[in-house]
């Protein structure tokens, strides 16, 4: 079964390898064809589906897992519905439709948009592809690290987590290659932060509201897999502020001539801010993961709402 996402470019950051006197990787998954790493999990999630039989999916997403189920569902051939609530942007709402899915807009919130995937899936018998939690996405997010392993040495993955996908792919792509020892990094922003507070309360807690600008992180409750990884692995919980992401993807655009969202940009913060997490390591590798949410008119408001250089 040949995969629907691509081998993506490792990249040496060399101006920032210079500035924190380390050697910096990029994973750069902003460059798969669904703009995120939501390929790889959701993509072997649907060929695995569509392999058993499976006629229609449906995806209840505000932005990039929508996205990723929408290029997946048209390269199998079959019909894909995105679920999107009416805070989603009239640019990614395009994008899906571009694609060839089908688009329904229900709800304020993605929860509302949940609530009626899950109906439209028991009416018509589709496939539910969820947006993080499934053990094929975080096998197929587990890629990621298996094309890494080989070509460079790492000794600690930094990524961003929303809902604890990419997170918990990411530790079993280190388990399955013999590397459970290298820590990983979990960096969400101030007002989005899920696993944080898992962590800190030891069970999985819903948060009232997402505050942050990154809503593509706005899973207002982490997948338990995620929360579990955290009691076997070495996985440390970093917070960064909107303005700091939002910081970092600037300064990344100008680097690479790449654009990046801000739930990618907390992320690089990490590096950008040189935080007290980094300190210890010679050789992170950082998963750039992309996000469709992001254009020059969005990074140039997000830059003068917080006053950025």
């Amino acid at each position: 079964m040949h995969p629907l996402h691509l081998n993506t470019p490792l990249l040496s950051h060399r101006a920032l390898s210079l500035a924190l006197d380390k050697q910096v990787w990029l994973k750069m998954d902003n460059l798969q064809p669904s703009g995120s790493f939501k390929l790889r999990g959701i993509g072997l999630m649907c060929q695995r589906a569509a392999a058993n039989g499976a006629k229609h999916f449906v995806c209840p997403s505000g932005g990039n897992a929508g996205f990723a189920a929408a290029v997946a569902g048209v390269a199998l051939g079959l019909t894909t519905t995105i679920v999107v609530p009416h805070t989603t942007s009239d640019s990614v709402r395009n994008a899906i439709k571009a694609i060839g899915a089908t688009l329904i807009v229900e709800g304020q919130v993605w929860d509302e948009a949940n609530q009626a995937a899950l109906a439209l899936c028991q009416q018509t018998g589709a496939i539910y592809v969820p947006p993080f939690d499934h053990p094929d996405i975080w096998d197929g997010n587990g890629t990621l690290i298996d094309e890494v392993v080989g070509q460079v040495a790492f000794d600690v993955v930094v990524c961003s987590v929303g809902g604890g996908g990419l997170m918990s792919g990411i530790v079993q792509g280190l388990q399955r290659n013999g590397l459970s020892h290298v820590p990983v990094i979990a960096v969400e922003t101030e007002g989005a932060a899920s696993l944080h507070a898992a962590m800190q309360a030891n069970t999985c807690v819903t948060l009232p509201t997402i505050s942050s600008i990154a809503t593509s992180l706005g899973a207002r409750r982490v997948a338990q897999k995620a929360l579990d990884l955290t009691h076997e692995h070495d996985i440390r919980s970093v917070l960064v502020s909107d303005a700091d992401a939002v910081d970092a993807c600037l300064r990344f655009a100008n680097d690479t001539r790449a654009l990046v969202e801000p739930a990618c940009g907390a992320t690089l913060a990490v590096a950008y801010q040189n935080l007290p997490a980094l300190h210890s390591f010679k050789q992170p590798l950082f998963v750039v993961c992309g996000g469709i949410g992001v254009d020059l008119v969005k990074l140039e408001s997000w830059k003068h709402q917080f006053n950025l250089a």
